[in-house]
């Protein structure tokens, strides 16, 4: 049955490129990933050689249903490429490095690691099934530009870190799963209808926002989900002093701790960090624990900072397609 339903997946999305295709290109705007042979490629690696340096248009890599046990690097010379998985539940890419194999550190324990600029993944799980024996990373992203729609990110520690100075990512309806410092690093990453689920008593976001960069993280109407026996999770704590997180209309249960932030045992943080929340919602949103560090956001600000194209105005502008 998977077989059927994989070679269906490859020849209707075949058939739609076929209609936009021109005759006269020479590479491909559409590259066909499936383990079972039926597309042009068998493993997303292999289809990064299908794709041309610094494109003008736009590729699509459909990657049919599968578990992809590999590590990939989407290299800084391409750009304008969509992955689009068959579902964000059957395409998973997967692997199991974490810090303590061979000193590995944690920025190299990445299960996809992307350089690109201008990339988009879209339904599809990104994976690093690792042991809890320290950090390991699912997602690591150094480009600007990038667009994550309906997709998972699985894993214990640091499941996702937002590398580069003045980077942008939207994560659009994603889910996001972990133990500690789960989402960390120094981009401005806009995290919007998105579900964030710990699975142990910790810490959501370590943000090392820079001095002068405006924004850092921002979640617009996410829900605040954990596992049964979690009770007692941290918003964030600063990686680095002038983080930058704030919560917008976000749904909080009731695993959120009443003070919401931690300074990491160090008080000069709470002079420079700058954390906060607007309209939170559900069990977890109380504000009468709050740390009196916090700086949270009035209407207007708030406001401001649910117009994604504004969040992301910072450098050339970016309005990121639905």
């Amino acid at each position: 049955m998977t077989s059927v339903k994989t070679r269906l997946f490859i020849l209707v999305a075949a058939l739609l490129a076929a209609v936009s295709a021109s005759g006269a290109d020479k590479w491909k705007h559409d590259i066909f990933v499936a383990q079972d042979g039926s597309g042009d490629y068998t493993t997303v690696t292999e289809a990064l050689e299908g794709i041309r340096a610094y494109m003008d248009y736009t590729v699509t890599v459909h990657i049919a249903d599968g578990i992809y046990k590999e590590k990939v690097v989407i290299p800084s010379w391409l750009k304008n490429v969509v992955f689009e998985g068959q579902s964000p539940e059957g395409t998973v890419i997967t692997y199991d490095h974490h810090a303590n194999i061979d000193n590995m550190g944690t920025f190299r324990t990445y299960t996809v690691k992307v350089d690109a600029s201008e990339v988009t993944f879209r339904n599809l799980t990104i994976e690093n099934n690792a042991p809890q024996l320290g950090q390991a990373v699912a997602l690591h992203t150094e480009g600007d530009k990038l667009h994550f729609v309906n997709c998972r990110f699985l894993g214990n520690q640091d499941t996702i870190f937002t590398g580069g100075k003045n980077a942008r990512l939207l994560f659009d309806n994603c889910y996001v799963e972990g133990t500690t410092d789960f989402i960390f690093g120094p981009a401005t990453a806009y995290f919007k209808g998105c579900t964030i689920h710990s699975k142990r008593d910790s810490y959501i976001t370590a943000a090392s926002t820079p001095e002068d960069v405006a924004v850092g993280y921002v979640f617009d109407g996410c829900r605040l989900t954990a596992a049964d026996d979690v009770k007692k999770v941290y918003l964030g704590r600063p990686w680095r002093p002038y983080a930058h997180t704030m919560f917008i209309n976000c749904e909080m249960g009731s695993h959120i701790r009443p003070e919401g932030w931690h300074n990491w045992n160090n008080t000069d943080n709470e002079k420079t960090a700058r954390y906060g929340e607007y309209g939170s919602t559900g069990p977890g949103a109380a504000k009468d624990g709050r740390v009196q560090w916090a700086s949270n956001p009035d209407a207007a600000t708030a406001k401001a900072l649910t117009d994604i194209e504004k969040v992301f105005s910072h450098s050339t502008g970016w309005k990121p397609a639905e």
